[in-house]
């Protein structure tokens, strides 16, 4: 059961005022399903369905009807929804009644007068109608408040026409500024027009006069003629004089309408031959309308115009007829020459053909135009056929006919769909073979793939129209199936002979092979030459075809798809190999170098290069349903990550003078504290094993995440397989190349501490009092903060994870030095603590557990402060050591707040 639907919400209406009919657009939420889902609509309490016109769920134009409200709601129901609410209302203005001699906007319907009497239409002449103006002055509409006249005059109306006219009210309303000598003029117009109104009846009377006076004396004489006569004479005598009065104006109107008549008679007649001149119009004008419609191609109209034509005057004995008649017969036979001179012409196109046969069966042509089509379209064919024969033949002995104008078929007058559905797929693609349908395409391009686009253009141009219009004349039963197998297999085998030879048999390979192969084609043409047997293949199965003669046309797609595939993987390996060509080993503000870019785009663009090789078109199966090949794409995958791998190594473990650093430089946005880098314009081996640390960090997070998603979205299997064994060689090169570095780096430091704590026959159990940090551990901790600024220069993400390292060695060889020494003064313990604290807070962001240890460790093999003289002596030096050497340890806490974000 569906849920039911939620009740109508009006959220709006245009316009949201207006007099009764105002046309309005209500919308909303919810107003219904359709017209029949709409069961109720009232505006200001009105209901306003019958004019509901219901537009979309959102949208209803209905009229506004009268209503009793003012103003209110409008509310919407409907079966799905129920009764709805609204968030706005309409208010409803009275209607403004507008005189005779009033200006509107709109046509007034003067002969349906409003009576503002009655409240009604009344059907009256607009001649006894009230002028607007009754004073005969300019109105001046005052500006006081129809609420304010109304409350002032209760019950009363402005309306001279009303019943309740208040004279004051109208005169607030119109001449509240006029002046007094205009308001005397007003009265004297109101005492002009009582008078004309009175004078009315008089004047009337007075223009027929003497016509009163007439029957005046008539009735008179009658009278008199009654008493002397008698009434028997009288009746009499008034008999023969009505008859007489009636002949005379029977004669008198005679004369009048005899002009009249005369004039309608002869109207008469030029109209009944001006209707048989329209009525045969269409055969007077047929020869002109048939040349007409020649010329512009309208075909259909003159065959019809011909078959009503020789309905209605084929067999006609009229000789105007019969002239016009022969003259459309003559047209028509022109008109018979040229379709089937259209009709011969090659090359065309199916529709074309069939058209023009349908038009000369419906014309009577004589013979067979279709046999006559199908013979034409026959030696055609055979003709194309043994041209592209003869072109290649000859090419491969060195003469190129690459321009025959017969075989060239973009050159055609009238060129195929066929032909047009490759060029605009072509132009789809979007790549180099935009421009691939000239001459100089055809040089650039390989011989297979020149050959294959021609022999494909060839089959699909000519083959599906020659077969429909086999099919369309005897239905397919002289049309034998095996000359389809025949050109399906011989298509097939050609390809494969050019593109993939290894696939043929050794007795096919002498008859479909013998093609140089220099080298392999690369992933572009191969994908081009699979769009052209796409297209054909869609070509071929549009047709009544049966689908067995084309499975080994999708065979051959599919072993394509897959060699392209491999083949561009590989091209892609030998691309990334290049790759540390291109290293310039310009750092930006995140350590990194264009490189790991470099090689998403390089990866990125070979797989967009195959999306279209990979998409499955209808048909086709997908390139990985076997698992051999799923396999085999799957260690190629492996294989380009993995050589990406090995030359960031070689680049990292490259010795000095193979690098060539003539254009190093460096992302002007690095806080380059030291400017180490771009003073000497040379990379040591410990810089750039930095910079491969960071390009590593970053490909671990990003890139390889990256290209594993973009493995997935084209549809790759075994995408986790490719990741976790790139992730694992990443990781291992990553740990590598770290340890490589921090050895260079901490060894030197860690060799410095021994001889420095005992340079100068240095003695723990016979020293003296402490003055503060012997100079070998202030040259272990500037030695730390050289390579703090050389990791920090490169990629301050890197620093806390060598700094830790580098403590940890540190912190662990002095405290075996510590732990070595047999016995300590006061002084010697006291000197000892003093060096081991200060190491420890100076590095204490970068301690670690192992490192805590360590320093624990060296702590305890000391004897324990026993006064606290001593614990203050401790405390002051150390303080005097922080603020000697504040400006040097001031990178540490900088790093501190760097490695607190991150």
């Amino acid at each position: 059961m569906s849920r039911a639907r939620q009740p109508p919400l009006v959220t709006g209406i245009s316009p949201n005022e207006g007099i009764s009919w105002t046309k309005v657009t209500i919308r909303g939420e919810n107003l219904g399903t359709g017209p029949t889902d709409l069961i109720g609509l009232t505006i200001c309490g009105h209901n306003c369905l019958l004019t509901a016109e219901w537009m979309s769920a959102s949208k209803i134009v209905c009229r506004v009807g009268q209503a009793k409200n003012d103003k209110g709601d409008i509310i919407v129901t409907t079966k799905s929804g129920g009764r709805g609410t609204s968030t706005v209302s309409f208010k409803l203005l009275k209607p403004e009644k507008i005189g005779i001699l009033d200006q509107s906007a709109v046509w007034v319907d003067e002969m349906n007068y409003y009576d503002m009497r009655t409240d009604r239409n009344k059907g009256i002449p607009p001649l006894s109608l009230r002028p607007a103006n009754p004073l005969g002055i300019e109105i001046d509409k005052g500006r006081f408040p129809q609420k304010d006249l109304e409350t002032l005059f209760p019950g009363m109306s402005a309306d001279f026409t009303s019943e309740n006219f208040s004279a004051a009210w109208y005169l607030i309303e119109n001449h509240s500024t006029t002046s007094f000598d205009q308001l005397k003029m007003a009265v004297v117009n109101l005492k002009k027009q009582a008078n004309k109104k009175n004078e009315g009846s008089l004047a009337y009377v007075k223009g027929g006069l003497s016509t009163f006076f007439e029957a005046q004396d008539a009735l008179s004489a009658i009278h008199q003629k009654l008493e002397a006569d008698g009434t028997e004479k009288v009746e009499g005598s008034m008999t023969q004089k009505l008859e007489n009065v009636l002949n005379r104006a029977s004669n008198t109107a005679d004369t009048l309408f005899q002009e009249v008549l005369g004039r309608k008679d002869k109207a008469d007649s030029t109209r009944n031959a001006l209707n048989v001149l329209q009525r045969f119009k269409f055969l007077f004008n047929l020869p002109l309308n048939i040349e007409r419609n020649i010329q512009k191609g309208d075909y259909d109209v003159v065959i019809n115009d011909y078959e009503k034509a020789k309905s209605l005057f084929g067999k006609t004995e009229v000789q105007v007829f019969k002239k016009y008649y022969a003259e459309v017969e003559t047209r028509i036979e022109a008109l018979r020459e040229l379709l089937l001179d259209k009709l011969l012409e090659t090359p065309s196109t199916l529709h074309d053909q069939k058209r023009y046969i349908r038009y000369l069966s419906d014309l009577h042509a004589p013979g067979d135009p279709a046999w006559q089509c199908i013979g034409a379209q026959h030696q055609w064919i055979l003709q194309l056929m043994h041209n592209c024969k003869e072109s290649y033949v000859k090419e491969q002995k060195g003469t190129s006919l690459l321009h025959s104008s017969m075989l060239d078929l973009d050159s055609d007058v009238r060129p195929s769909p066929i032909g047009h559905l490759s060029q605009t797929a072509s132009l789809k693609r979007g790549s180099s073979f935009q421009s691939g349908r000239n001459d100089a395409w055809r040089y650039k391009a390989p011989q297979q793939v020149v050959f294959v686009e021609k022999l494909t253009k060839l089959v699909v141009s000519q083959l599906p129209n020659f077969w429909k219009l086999w099919i369309s004349y005897v239905n397919g039963s002289l049309f034998s199936e095996k000359m389809i197998q025949e050109v399906m297999h011989s298509l097939e085998k050609l390809i494969r002979g050019a593109l993939l030879p290894f696939s043929l048999k050794e007795g096919e390979s002498r008859q479909y092979g013998g093609w140089e192969m220099k080298s392999e084609l690369s992933g572009q043409w191969l994908t081009h030459v699979i769009q052209t047997v796409r297209l054909s293949s869609e070509s071929l199965t549009a047709l009544e075809i049966p689908n067995d003669m084309l499975q080994i046309i999708q065979d051959l797609i599919l072993d394509l798809r897959v060699r392209c595939i491999i083949v561009t993987l590989q091209h892609t390996a030998e691309d990334i190999k290049r790759l540390a060509e291109k290293e310039d080993w310009v750092v930006d503000n995140e350590g990194l170098t264009s490189l790991p870019s470099h090689f998403e785009q390089c990866i990125v663009h070979s797989l967009q290069s195959l999306k279209t090789v990979l998409d499955c078109k209808p048909g086709e199966a997908s390139v990985f349903q076997q698992q051999k090949i799923q396999e085999d794409v799957c260690q190629l995958s492996i294989g380009i990550l993995q050589v990406f791998i090995d030359c960031l190594e070689q680049l990292s473990t490259k010795p000095d003078g193979d690098i060539d650093t003539s254009h190093l430089s460096v992302d002007v946005s690095s806080p380059d504290l030291f400017g180490s880098i771009h003073e000497d314009s040379s990379l040591t081996s410990e810089q750039r094993v930095l910079i491969a640390l960071s390009n590593c960090r970053y490909l671990e997070r990003h890139t390889f995440l990256n290209i594993a998603e973009h493995f997935e979205k084209h549809g790759f299997q075994g995408v986790d397989k490719i990741t976790q064994v790139s992730m694992e060689s990443l990781k291992e090169l990553d740990q590598r190349l770290f340890e490589m570095y921090i050895e260079s780096k901490a060894d030197p430091i860690v060799g410095s501490l021994e001889p420095g704590i005992y340079a100068g026959y240095f003695d723990w159990k016979d020293c003296l009092v402490p003055a503060g940090v012997r100079n070998y551990l202030k040259e272990a901790l500037v030695n730390i903060i050289a390579v703090h600024a050389e990791v920090f220069t490169i990629s301050k993400d890197l620093v806390p994870r060598v700094m830790s390292r580098i403590v940890e060695a540190v912190s662990e060889e002095l405290s075996r030095l510590m732990q070595c020494v047999s016995s300590f003064s006061k002084n010697g313990a006291l000197q000892a603590r003093l060096e081991i604290c200060a190491l420890r807070d100076t590095v204490a962001i970068y301690l670690t557990p192992e490192s805590n240890s360590s320093f624990k460790q060296a702590l305890e093999a000391l004897p324990q402060l026993s006064s606290g003289a001593d614990k203050k002596l401790l405390e002051e030096l150390l303080n005097k050591f922080k603020s000697s050497m504040h400006l040097q340890l001031t990178c540490f806490q900088t790093s501190s707040s760097a490695m607190i974000k991150t």
